[in-house]
């Protein structure tokens, strides 16, 4: 780890890939990292790995089912493994981790805000979801109600979330190979795209599934190796790890008090709502309930889920505290830059390069090459997760169900989804171009804020409440959707940090606060006032809904159809 990285560049996408929305610009041309061929060695092993899966994959689907469910038979402990790889970004990783070194406890904060919106979709959404739908959540939303405006709603829901996500996943996932592997950023993004379009084109859900268990369990693995070498250094006291941290600290015992991150309380609150009904909303993740035969089983990947990710997380701490200990005042780790006159050291690469940086400080370079291939392996499975989740957006809900009215053959409705995989990877490749010197951390916060402002509003509604009508959820989801769109725009993360303003209009960076109760008082102010035919005809379709939702029946032979 020779050359000098640019500072602060590894911030933006880093945190943009965890969901965190106040990292720093970043701008300017990047040097390249000095060809880590460790890594290299590890990530073609990889990806020739995943790409033999993805060719079985390709021979096991014979219907749409299978290519955007896997056919429903992947068991509860395999789709939560697959759903905790989907959701351990490698920036959840390297961002976190990244947070818990420059600021200590507080770092947590986005720890707790990933993890605890689990228990909601455990008790509120997977048995529901699983009975309810087919393939998306659309179907969820729009069982009850008049199809077209509320599938045109959610897939254009989905649609902007995916968008959004996958942005900040390209640009980081090029960004990483750029810095790592000493590639132009042009070849970098388009090696991602080629990968991504492969793995959905021709595997589908099954291949996808089985990249992302592979990713989460190389990741686990990998974090737990690191967490178990710094507790070891301290006879696995957490206790005396915390002393080392404080004493080399240059905050001192104040890493250890909350507050050093998101100061204010209106901000905290609002970022913790967005986090915990964001993942409620996510639309790729939603998807993955479809993928197993039941609804028992899609409660057990919810508790699998829930202990690897919460493990995870547990993990990131250590490993932030151990970054503390291991590289302040290594000056293998830092670069001394003269500022003002004075000497100051700055991390290589950015802070958030904490935890790579680790990993040769307690394994050498083998641990090094593994990290960083892991690294970038973790943010190809959650783009392969978020563009399956958008083809399936646009052929299930928009070509069959909108455009074909249902008529369209599962032949038709294959090959739509193959071109809109096509299209979205394209896409991704020219805005991932598009917004290299951007700052992208805004995106997957405001993902985030969408997901539980637009989506989570209205799935809730259609599932719990009796007097929702089609017009309540069209006007309420648009509502929350529009919302935080202008929110976050107007907001200090876009309209200061963007685009250069000197005052934000709106004070906070976190919408959610205020979004989505204006999606859910929205909704329930139109339904109550819709008098028409089609509100009486939704009313009426609840009891039905209501019945197959908690036992399941009629579940299994729709899903065939």
């Amino acid at each position: 780890m020779s050359q000098t990285w640019k500072q602060g560049l590894f911030a933006a996408v880093a945190a943009a890939a965890a969901g965190a929305a106040h990292a720093d610009a970043f701008t300017g041309e990047v040097q390249k990292q000095a060809t880590n061929w460790t890594a290299i060695i590890m990530f073609f092993i990889f990806v020739g790995a995943t790409l033999w899966i993805t060719k079985w994959a390709a021979s096991q689907n014979k219907s749409a089912k299978d290519f955007y469910t896997a056919g429903g038979g992947i068991s509860g402990f395999q789709n939560g493994l697959a759903i905790a790889g989907d959701f351990m970004s490698a920036a959840s990783f390297l961002g976190i981790s990244a947070m818990v070194f420059t600021s200590g406890y507080d770092g947590l904060i986005y720890s707790t805000g990933f993890l605890v919106g689990w228990p909601i979709v455990l008790f509120l959404v997977a048995e529901r979801l699983r009975n309810l739908g087919k393939f998306t959540f659309s179907d969820v939303a729009a069982y009850r109600l008049k199809q077209t405006p509320v599938r045109l709603f959610a897939a254009t829901g989905s649609l902007l979330v995916v968008m959004l996500y996958l942005i900040a996943q390209v640009v980081g996932a090029g960004k990483l190979i750029q810095l790592l592997f000493g590639m132009d950023y042009l070849w970098a993004v388009v090696i991602v795209g080629v990968l991504m379009v492969a793995y959905v084109l021709f595997g589908g859900m099954l291949a996808t599934t089985w990249v992302q268990m592979i990713k989460a369990v190389l990741l686990l693995g990998g974090a737990t190796f690191m967490s178990f070498m710094i507790l070891k250094a301290y006879g696995f006291s957490f206790e005396g790890m915390f002393q080392a941290a404080v004493q080399v600290h240059e905050k001192g015992e104040a890493i250890m008090a909350p507050g050093g991150l998101v100061k204010n309380p209106i901000d905290a609150l609002s970022l913790g709502l967005a986090l915990m009904f964001g993942t409620a909303g996510l639309p790729h993740i939603l998807m993955r309930f479809f993928t197993v035969p039941d609804a028992r089983e899609a409660r057990k990947s919810v508790v699998v889920a829930t202990g690897f990710i919460g493990y995870f997380y547990l993990l990131t701490f250590i490993i932030g505290f151990g970054a503390i200990i291991f590289l302040t005042k290594n000056p293998e780790f830092f670069n001394a830059i003269v500022k003002d006159g004075k000497t100051v050291y700055e991390m290589i690469g950015g802070t958030n390069m904490a935890a790579v940086h680790l990993s040769k400080a307690v394994g050498g370079d083998f641990l090094l090459g593994f990290i960083s291939a892991v690294a970038f392996a973790t943010i190809l499975a959650v783009v392969a997760g978020l563009t399956l989740s958008g083809a399936s957006a646009v052929s299930h809900d928009i070509y069959s169900s909108i455009i074909r009215k249902g008529q369209a053959s599962q032949e038709e409705e294959m090959r739509v989804s193959k071109m809109a995989t096509l299209a979205l990877g394209v896409l991704s490749i020219v805005l991932g171009l598009a917004f290299e010197n951007q700052n992208v951390a805004f995106m997957v916060g405001l993902a985030f804020a969408v997901a539980a402002s637009a989506n989570f509003p209205v799935l809730m509604l259609s599932m719990f409440w009796k007097g929702l009508t089609t017009r309540g959820a069209v006007v309420g989801g648009f509502a929350g959707l529009i919302g935080a769109l202008l929110l976050i725009v107007l907001g200090p993360t876009v309209w200061v940090s963007v685009l250069h303003n000197e005052e934000a209009i709106f004070p906070y960076k976190n919408p959610a606060i205020f979004t989505i109760p204006l999606a859910f008082i929205v909704s329930w102010i139109v339904s109550v006032t819709d008098n028409s035919e089609q509100a009486k005809l939704d009313k009426a379709g609840f009891d039905a809904q209501y019945v197959r939702s908690m036992t399941g029946i009629g579940a299994a032979e729709a899903s065939d159809h």
